[in-house]
């Protein structure tokens, strides 16, 4: 399926764990929905609504939701995690446990609460025998949520979020998994990990557009959370405009409030039925490939020192490496030069290939890198 990728030859594209390009199909399906718009307008409405609905059973699919009235279509992720933060009763005294290494998005709207007398507890994952240990050793009586990453967005670490989901269910914590870094990079069961809640933007591994974002919400705690915003798509019967006597959603579709993104759905759509097509199963194999190939060659310079675990077990599709004896800033202009597209961050190069990156494009990398 190599013609799906259309990227310019020169570029190197190694920043999905940031923002991924869209493949063919997505282009296709958008360019159709714009024009169609243009000549019509809004006549096929009706087919919106089915590939609305597609999307939600794809992304039911994606994440082996058991129904899929636990999808909801949200903006992105910072939405969906307010929806969850401010959702749910507080009482002073209470606490919710987080990871010292989180995106600002799974970190800002969990302090925010500390004006309702919230505790955010920091798990430092480095501080225990391993970072699952850190996260549970914060927990006791009074923590109403464990929220975490499933893979940490600087340094790729996997989180073993079975592990975590057990103990949460066990205990009656609400489990909260920003899995951005995961869903369109690895097979992610949300059965299997137990999660109570699954939050994730489109726009990276998906390989969709920005703007539309995943929220699951197990059926069994959906009750738990108060409804903040109001709509006419939130109702239950949302298409009677004269009902008075309206009720919220009784599916998922309560926590979306107003007119969806219609365009958004469209391309998010159509990049997931790639993903589904080639099955996950591949996808995540052949990302494993090229984060293998990474580690092997650039361990092997020494002017590069490789911070991301090395171990399959807790890598995901992000390598991050320090370069010794000279300056990350320099190389990272160095590297936009050389047309690798990458990222920095915490002071770092990280590199985010996907299961489609060419191998001879990153023998490229390397050699790039070797003559820095």
């Amino acid at each position: 399926m190599n013609n799906e990728w259309l990227l310019n030859d020169e570029l190197i594209h190694l920043n999905h764990a940031a923002v991924g390009p869209w493949p063919a199909r997505t282009k296709t399906a958008i360019n159709k929905f714009v024009e169609e718009n243009v000549r019509q307008g809004s006549l096929n409405y009706p087919q919106w609504m089915r590939t609305e609905r597609e999307l939600r059973q794809n992304l039911q699919q994606l994440i082996n939701a058991k129904r899929l009235s636990e999808i909801a279509l949200l903006k992105n992720t910072s939405e969906a995690l307010s929806v969850i933060a401010y959702g749910i009763d507080w009482e002073n005294g209470d606490n919710v446990v987080i990871s010292d290494q989180e995106f600002p998005s799974n970190r800002i709207v969990w302090e925010s609460l500390k004006a309702k007398g919230v505790e955010v507890r920091y798990a430092n994952l480095t501080a225990s025998d391993s970072p699952e240990s850190a996260l549970i050793e914060q927990c006791d009586e009074r923590t109403r949520v464990l929220s975490v990453s499933s893979v940490q967005y600087a340094t790729g670490l996997r989180i073993d979020c079975n592990r975590v989901g057990s103990f949460c269910r066990s205990n009656n914590v609400l489990f909260c998994l920003d899995a951005i870094q995961s869903i369109g990079a690895e097979v992610f069961d949300v059965q299997q990990n137990q999660a109570d809640f699954v939050v994730a933007d489109g726009h990276k591994w998906m390989l969709g557009p920005e703007g539309i974002a995943l929220f699951y919400c197990r059926e069994e705690v959906m009750d738990k959370l108060s409804l903040n915003q109001y709509g006419w798509h939130m109702v239950e019967n949302f298409l009677d405009f004269d009902d008075k006597n309206w009720t919220p959603a009784e599916s998922a579709r309560r926590f979306e409030c107003g007119s969806p993104n219609m365009l958004g759905i469209h391309g998010l759509n159509a990049s997931i039925s790639l993903l589904l097509e080639i099955g996950m199963d591949k996808v995540s194999n052949d990302l494993q490939n090229n984060i293998s190939f990474l580690i092997d060659k650039i361990s092997k310079l020494p002017q590069y020192r490789i911070a991301s675990e090395q171990n399959i077990e807790r890598r995901a599709g992000i390598i991050s490496f320090d370069v010794v004896d000279n300056s990350t800033e320099d190389l990272f202009e160095y590297l936009k030069a050389n047309h690798i597209f990458c990222a920095m961050r915490a002071k770092r190069i990280r590199f985010s290939p996907h299961y489609y990156t060419e191998p001879s494009k990153l023998q490229k990398c390397i050699s790039i890198l070797s003559n820095f």
